[in-house]
């Protein structure tokens, strides 16, 4: 299935300024969600931010913050699945409710959190992306490993132009022209 800007969400995971630095790609990881978010800024999608116990971790580390500006719902979780938090979980389904069943993952650590939400996003009937570029571990294989298991559970897993092209659909239009500038 294609991923469609009218029935899809973005999840940007812990994407915090005290772990980030810790993960092995943690540069590319970031430019790959800072990415997605313009792309989802461009084509007006929802996006949802969750935050790991920012008061230990961290708010979302500042590159990424500055370009989300204030288009996000930013919400705090202890639990490693977002899905697992009562208000994120609300959120995500209010979305669904609202036409939107496709969820785009992003963020980190690719082997707890971002695996516990895929997963049971999947379970819930979500559709769900992940994108394998913007996505992190402290260690590669961490990371490898998740993207095995996410596979096997029906969670698709994309990256990063992937689902700028699939949300935009086709070309000559003013928001193909943005999300072009992206990747380039």
């Amino acid at each position: 299935m294609l991923m469609d800007k009218e029935r899809s969400q973005l999840l940007i995971v812990d994407m915090q300024e005290r772990l980030l630095p810790a993960m092995s790609d943690a540069d590319d990881v970031t430019k790959a969600c800072e990415r997605l978010v313009r792309g989802a800024q461009a084509l007006d999608l929802p996006i949802t931010v969750s935050e790991q116990y920012p008061k230990g971790l961290g708010p979302t580390a500042e590159p990424l913050r500055q370009t989300l500006g204030n288009s996000a719902t930013v919400m705090e979780k202890v639990e490693f699945s977002c899905f697992r938090n009562a208000a994120i979980r609300h959120r995500l389904e209010e979305l669904r409710r609202k036409g939107r069943p496709q969820v785009v993952v992003a963020g980190i650590e690719a082997h707890i959190c971002v695996l516990q939400t895929a997963l049971d996003l999947a379970a819930q009937g979500f559709e769900t992306f992940v994108a394998a570029d913007a996505i992190g571990s402290r260690l590669d294989e961490s990371r490898r490993l998740a993207m095995g298991r996410m596979l096997h559970a029906d969670v698709s897993v994309v990256n990063a132009e992937m689902v700028l092209f699939e949300w935009v659909g086709k070309a000559g239009s003013p928001e193909f022209k943005e999300i072009q500038a992206l990747v380039k």
